[in-house]
């Protein structure tokens, strides 16, 4: 039973990523024999270090912090991304003279699973920003976060270019994702802006130019990775909404 459940499982995955490979213009993926995706995908290494962080209790920190009744944290959240390993809000920005930075406290990267017992998990944004916005009136507030690097690093092991990568980018932003491919297994996140390939930053490097270099890498592709609108905050494109 395990063995024809394992199989079902391999199959559905060729199925999607020869799904995937028409939807971007490959109309015949005949060349591709499925035991050579297969061999690909247990090539790649699932990256747990994420998933081993959120597990571990000891990773996990809570704070207090102080504040005045009336007082916002003083916080812009963002989601974590598609393809994370746990879907939270992570935090993106502070005003400098808000209770959450005073606290010193916190840190530019850290994901909010919890606030005043109340789960951040599996929440839509809009959701976590309301419940972080409750907590106005509170004198203190207790969060619980896991406190990961604002970038995220992503490795993906791709022997030979006939093996698609399994995700689209357009303008440096990762926009769609293939559930079970090695992208997803390396940290690739929908969402996610990508700031840099193999050591070279293409965070003003043009369009086709990133394709171009995703199309065109072998063996173990570096990438760094992250949240869009963290991105554009921390550039100051965007001027931060603070809650």
């Amino acid at each position: 039973m395990a063995r024809r459940m394992s199989a079902s499982s391999s199959d559905a995955r060729i199925v999607a990523y020869v799904e995937f490979l028409r939807a971007n213009g490959i109309d015949d993926p005949s060349y591709l024999r499925q035991i050579d995706y297969q061999e690909v995908l247990n090539s790649q290494e699932l990256l747990g270090d994420e998933l081993e962080m959120f597990a571990r209790k000891e990773t996990q920190k809570d704070v207090v912090v102080p504040k005045k009744s009336g007082e916002p944290l003083g916080i812009v959240v963002v989601e974590s991304g598609w393809g994370s390993m746990l879907p939270t809000v992570v935090l993106a920005h502070m005003n400098p003279s808000g209770p959450a930075a005073r606290s010193n406290l916190l840190n530019i990267g850290d994901q909010i699973i919890n606030i005043n017992g109340i789960s951040l998990v599996g929440l839509p944004l809009s959701a976590a920003q309301a419940n972080i916005k409750n907590v106005k009136t509170a004198t203190a507030v207790r969060l619980t976060v896991v406190s990961t690097p604002p970038v995220v690093e992503v490795r993906i092991r791709r022997p030979d270019t006939k093996y698609q990568l399994g995700f689209s980018v357009q303008n440096g932003v990762i926009c769609s994702l293939l559930r079970g491919g090695i992208a997803e297994r390396g940290g690739i996140r929908v969402g996610h802006r990508i700031i840099e390939i193999n050591n070279q930053s293409v965070v003003a490097v043009a369009h086709d130019r990133i394709v171009n270099m995703l199309a065109t890498a072998i063996g173990e592709i570096h990438m760094k990775t992250m949240p869009t609108s963290m991105f554009r905050l921390l550039t100051g494109q965007d001027t931060p909404q603070y809650i």
